[in-house]
């Protein structure tokens, strides 16, 4: 077993292209890690990685063996979850990525009974709302909100999810209610953005008369926290752009409002992407069945209740 581990510590080194971060994901120290790759690479006779204090970089041979590696932990893996399948006796651990309040409203509240069901599954939530690298950063599943941009993953669509533009009634009384997207540019609205690293600008698409428009809303705020735009928007901050589910008990509440109604905007939906060859992994299936269930039935009562005849 320890060559497999020698070699899922390569992978995982090549991939997140540092050995501290390597050690890591695979939950040991950076001393391990090294001293794993120094024994594949006694085993191989060759250095797999050119390193530095300051990089670490695959050599032409790290960079041929590592196909060849990655196919050796597939073919493992598709062998367990055949075993596993034959048993009745799933194991091991799940990587699961989400969005922040996608994780934490529909997602951990569940997690505790799935491992009373299976105990032998370990599971591993990371949350965040920044995009993702599903095969850098070792996710099996990941919940997206929006349509994917990687064509090559395999997605299962959970359910749609409307989204709905609110704000604070103290807002609205300081400055106005805006009737449409027009009405957010021309009156100067304060407009609380999630912007990830990178990017560069950031428009809402909205719902016209004419169709689906684009309006490059500005705000003093902005958070890469679609939680913290929330909280800035209770407190009479700004608007904000949010997934119905994620603001219902407010909108109920009275807390917040719905604003420039006549141009709502455009429904988006929620998924799990996963790699192809993560399909046959039983592990995988029962805990999406299980989580589909219950997301479809929270997404139901929120958008089907009292929150959307607000809108």
């Amino acid at each position: 077993m320890s060559y497999v581990n020698n070699l899922r510590m390569f992978v995982r080194v090549y991939d997140l292209g540092s050995m501290s971060a390597a050690a890591r994901d695979q939950r040991c120290s950076p001393a391990v890690a090294s001293s794993r790759i120094s024994e594949l690479e006694k085993h191989l006779g060759t250095r797999l990685f050119n390193r530095t204090t300051r990089s670490l970089q695959p050599t032409s041979n790290g960079r041929l063996f590592y196909d060849g590696a990655l196919t050796v932990l597939e073919a493992i893996a598709e062998a367990e979850a055949a075993l596993m399948t034959a048993t009745q006796n799933p194991r091991g651990t799940i990587v699961i990525s989400a969005p922040l309040g996608v994780g934490r409203r529909l997602i951990a509240p569940h997690v505790p009974a799935f491992k009373d069901l299976w105990p032998q599954i370990e599971l591993r939530l990371r949350l965040s709302d920044r995009p993702v690298d599903i095969l850098a950063e070792g996710i099996d599943l990941a919940f997206h909100l929006g349509m994917p941009e990687d064509s090559s993953l395999k997605m299962r669509l959970i359910s749609g999810a409307p989204r709905v533009l609110c704000a604070a009634p103290d807002y609205v009384a300081r400055r106005g209610m805006p009737a449409d997207g027009a009405a957010l540019i021309r009156d100067g609205h304060d407009c609380l953005i999630l912007r990830y690293p990178g990017v560069r600008e950031y428009r809402w698409t909205l719902e016209t008369p004419d169709g689906p428009q684009q309006f490059a809303v500005s705000g003093p705020f902005e958070s890469d926290d679609g939680d913290v735009l929330t909280g800035w928007a209770l407190d009479g901050r700004g608007i904000v752009l949010k997934p119905l589910f994620e603001v219902a008990a407010h909108l109920r509440e009275g807390r917040l409002v719905p604003v420039a109604v006549a141009t709502p905007p455009l429904d988006t939906q929620l998924a799990i992407l996963m790699q192809h060859r993560r399909l046959k992994d039983p592990k995988l299936k029962l805990f999406a069945d299980y989580i589909v269930t219950h997301i479809r039935e929270a997404i139901r009562r929120e958008t089907d209740g009292p929150s959307a005849a607000l809108l």
